[in-house]
């Protein structure tokens, strides 16, 4: 079946009792067994270890990224934070994007260095560079592509393959892209992450995450960690995200053409210094963006002429536009990872990975592209 086939229909059936042709809301802690010798023959015994509204969507998702089976997570940071514990021990080494979502950063640099685990922030835009970067302790990979907010590209394909000769895992944290757009697992990848937050969900309603894996042998390893965390999705946020889910397609569409179209109005407007959007020829991996993904995405960033003072000037007074920290929903938001995204990332090292002070981030949303564009050059006429 095609994707938006699959978006619908996949790990989604009928109600046995009553017929309902949504999944049911599974509220419940605990589950009634049949017997002792039969505990665990249903599948579900604690709401912690399973839940079956919160399976009809692990199921879901592991469909479309094409994996052996996916875990769900209380939010994206607890995914993240389960792929680390899985896998990093003190002493361990682990390589990750220079450029990745200023939580992951504060997650390595804050939490988990406080252990023992050691972190290389590596620009995986060249895959020579994570070979050059691999130790004896190194345990794990995690690459973000798109990164968040430059949008710089990773290889999927070539690192995995440099993962795999090394005998190691690789993870892409696909939030941007989903797999409507992107799916590492086929490029070689051993996890696909999300923050179900974004696309999945679509409509600023949830927080939620998911690892899918390629194999079963990393889903039973990630799994173990969920239930011994107890970082777990609610089966509400559950349901919700699985009403999302059946509009992906179409959103991610929708919204990838207006942010092309977005793009292009910047790229030409004279208060503009610079726009970055993987879909515009004038991108530096554009021909990286089109041979490993099947969209450009929706998300986007610019540089207005005067600085950082310029660009807070246009985000306050913009309209349509609403001032969020998030990405991904129907509704256009506008972000200043300086002080809002990455915020814990060090100044220092926003400079050296491309993280200006006057950088504009844009989540492009499903109204009408022209409101959007007459939003922008309003703003930049009192810039």
């Amino acid at each position: 079946m095609g994707f938006k086939t699959k978006q619908i229909h996949d790990g989604v059936t009928p109600d046995p009792l009553t017929g309902s042709i949504l999944t049911p809301i599974y509220q419940t802690t605990t589950y009634v067994q049949d017997s002792v010798d039969e505990y665990l023959a249903k599948g579900y015994s604690y709401s912690r270890s399973a839940n079956p509204t919160v399976r009809a969507l692990e199921q879901k998702l592991t469909s479309l990224e094409g994996g052996a089976d996916t875990t769900c997570f209380g939010t994206g940071m607890a995914a993240i934070n389960a792929v680390f514990m899985t896998y990093l021990n003190a002493g361990d080494h682990c390589i990750v994007s220079d450029v990745v979502y200023g939580g992951t950063y504060r997650l390595a640099t804050k939490i988990y260095s406080r252990f023992g685990v050691e972190f290389s922030f590596v620009d995986t835009s060249n895959a020579d560079n994570v070979r050059e970067a691999l130790r004896d302790n190194t345990k794990l990979i995690l690459t973000e592509t798109p990164a968040n907010p430059t949008l710089k590209l990773t290889d999927i394909a070539a690192v995995s393959a440099i993962a795999k000769e090394a005998g190691i895992p690789h993870g892409v944290d696909n939030t941007f892209l989903t797999p409507y757009y992107q799916r590492p697992l086929e490029l070689g990848a051993d996890l696909s992450i999300h923050s179900t937050t974004k696309y999945f969900d679509g409509h600023n309603a949830t927080v939620g995450g998911a690892v899918v894996a390629a194999s079963a042998e990393h889903d039973e390893k990630i799994r173990f960690v969920l239930n011994a965390t107890g970082s777990i999705m609610s089966p509400q946020v559950a349901w919700l995200t699985l009403q999302g889910v059946k509009t992906l397609a179409q959103r991610l569409d929708g919204q990838s053409q207006n942010a092309h179209a977005i793009a292009e109005f910047l790229e030409q407007h004279p208060k503009v210094e610079s726009v970055t959007y993987p879909g515009l020829a004038s991108f530096p991996q554009h021909e990286l963006a089109k041979s490993q993904a099947d969209g450009f995405g929706a998300m986007l960033w610019f540089e207005v002429k005067g600085g950082a003072s310029a660009g807070k000037t246009l985000m306050d007074c913009i309209e349509v536009f609403s001032l969020a920290e998030n990405l991904g929903s129907i509704e256009s938001l506008i972000t200043h990872p300086v002080t809002m995204t990455h915020a814990d990332v060090e100044k220092a090292e926003r400079e050296r990975v491309g993280i200006s002070d006057g950088l504009v981030r844009v989540s492009v949303g499903l109204e009408d592209v022209e409101d959007l564009i007459a939003a922008l050059d309003a703003a930049l006429a009192k810039v």
